[in-house]
């Protein structure tokens, strides 16, 4: 029984991590399209698509963390 916990704790990790990975590349992203010399739609658009993978991004990582919550009390 605790091995699988510890797997749990373990996949919760990683998701948690890919969720901050995701993050590291909304900030990237919204780095470059700032850089670049765009009208203001572009810019916009650029943002709004930066913005809705932030709002993913951060799910996923909360998700990470509930299942990382969960596999510490259960083991």
């Amino acid at each position: 029984m605790r091995g699988s916990m510890d797997n749990l704790v373990w996949m919760g990790a990683l998701v948690t991590l890919a969720g901050v990975a995701v993050l590291a590349w909304c900030i990237v992203a919204v780095q470059r399209a700032r850089r670049q010399a765009l009208d203001e739609a572009a810019l916009k658009a650029r943002l709004q698509k930066a913005v809705a993978m932030n709002t993913g991004a951060l799910a996923l990582s909360a998700v990470g963390l509930m299942i990382v919550v969960v596999g510490i009390l259960l083991g």
